[in-house]
């Protein structure tokens, strides 16, 4: 937007702001909010705070200060930012998603060598976990964390015994192994700090950019979970919920969704395991000691793969799950057409030592049962895609379909949050600037959302 187009919005705006800043006990902090939105939406082409700062007029310390060192809660805007969100979108999913922050140096908060999906790479980035509200027509962040590395946190740091204090630190690897043009193996040459050194640079590293005690390195489902959990907590729950792989694959997490009562469509990994449908356990001779054995099942659990080889490419159905979206270049007199694919569905027991032990499965042995569905291209030898989920037996396949593949408009509306609103041009180090900037450009986003819905002509809209 420019400037004549933000003041055609401007009374909008200031009832958006009003209601999202309420909790703000200042009335200045609640004017260089709105100052704030203003910004990061106004056209340009980075919205950090200096060249924010410029188009608006204002001196930059004033954006900077409100971000990194103004007292106001940024939990208790983001609970209301969230329950705003949810009554614009009116969710038909939830979606659980992460996204990365490329940076250059070593000072941002959490920043390390590390994967991120966004660039499909290991890189130099930031990782930060969300939670969306989604329909076909539009989504909104719900609710943000950053990532703490393994490298951010001094309690993974190998003790004298060899194990870190931290019970979510990954098990000690073996060093990589290097190889060299001829295939040999090439000396490992990284050399590590003894712990005391490294325990003494993390904790540099965490105070100066203010990263909270409390703050540490816990997997990203996990952090999923404590989202969730918060946001229940403000009354809000999900109709259903759905993941990638990197979530899906995890059988806690799945788990977890259960035991809180969130129906889930998850994609996970041909390697999955997993017993067919119609598969039941069968009882254990009792040795004479000790307790009785519970039943089991007489064959190994399967791949989801191999489950899904097994039914064959023949069974699949076309489905189709939503309108093409119109591009600036398609010609208009042409149809935009369908997004469609081949899938069928089936029921599986899902195993695994986890949900061996988990609640869910009976003194009788019976794993619980939930849907796979399978996306399985004609011409392909194997499928391309697997969903679990525990949606009612009765759902219907373009039900599963639909779900299983909401996840794209969150990956459509990331766009948007990083190319026109800024989401990752902050520039600061500290943690609680972070999860600030992230948070208003995520009420600027719903601010626009709320206009594209109530306004479909509006300006700055696409």
């Amino acid at each position: 937007m420019d400037e004549r187009e933000l003041v055609r919005v401007r009374a909008q705006l200031e009832d958006f702001a009003a209601g999202i800043f309420a909790g703000l006990r200042r009335s200045d902090q609640r004017a260089t909010g709105l100052r704030y939105l203003r910004g990061l939406m106004l056209d340009g082409r980075r919205k950090s705070m200096q060249p924010m700062a410029e188009r608006l007029g204002v001196d930059h310390q004033q954006l900077q200060q409100f971000l990194t060192s103004s007292t106001w809660d940024v939990a208790g805007v983001r609970r209301r930012l969230a329950t705003a969100a949810v009554d614009v979108v009116a969710p038909q999913v939830w979606v659980v998603d992460d996204t990365g922050f490329p940076k250059d140096g070593k000072a941002s908060a959490c920043v390390a060598r590390q994967y991120s999906g966004t660039l499909g790479k290991v890189a130099n980035c930031q990782i930060a976990v969300s939670v969306h509200a989604a329909t076909d027509a539009a989504s909104a962040v719900l609710n943000w964390r950053l990532f703490v590395p393994e490298s951010w946190d001094e309690g993974c740091v190998p003790g004298p015994d060899g194990k870190p204090a931290n019970p979510h630190a990954r098990r000690l690897r073996q060093q990589p192994v290097t190889l060299d043009a001829a295939g040999a193996k090439k000396p490992h040459t990284r050399v590590r700090l003894p712990p005391a050194e490294q325990i003494e640079q993390i904790r540099r590293r965490r105070t100066a950019s203010k990263v909270p005690d409390t703050e540490r390195y816990r997997p990203k489902w996990l952090m999923a979970l404590e989202m969730l959990d918060e946001l229940a907590e403000w009354g809000l729950r999900p109709p259903v919920l759905t993941a990638d792989a990197g979530y899906g694959q995890v059988a806690e997490f799945r788990q977890g969704l259960t035991e809180r009562g969130i129906g889930y469509i998850v994609a996970t990994t041909s390697s999955t395991t997993a017993q067919p449908g119609d598969a039941q356990p069968v009882e254990v001779p009792y040795a004479g000691v000790g307790r009785y054995p519970t039943p089991r099942y007489p064959q190994p659990a399967r791949s989801l793969k191999d489950l899904a080889l097994t039914h064959g490419a023949d069974a699949t159905t076309v489905v189709r799950w939503r309108a093409r979206l119109s591009t600036p270049d398609r010609d208009p007199d042409r149809p935009v057409g369908e997004m469609s694919g081949h899938f069928f569905a089936l029921r599986v027991r899902p195993a695994g030592r986890v949900i061996r032990r988990g609640p869910q499965r009976g003194d009788d042995g019976v794993l619980p049962e939930c849907w796979l569905l399978v996306q399985w291209p004609p011409g392909q030898d194997e499928p391309t895609d697997y969903w679990l989920s525990d949606l009612p037996a009765d759902t219907p396949l373009a039900e599963l379909v639909r779900l299983a593949k909401s996840r794209w408009r969150v990956e459509h509306d990331y766009r948007e949050l990083k190319t026109a609103l800024g989401l990752d041009h902050f520039e600061g180090r500290s943690w609680i600037g972070w999860h600030r900037h992230v948070t208003l450009t995520a009420a600027a986003q719903l601010f626009l959302t709320q206009l594209r819905t109530t306004r479909p002509k509006a300006v700055g809209q696409t």
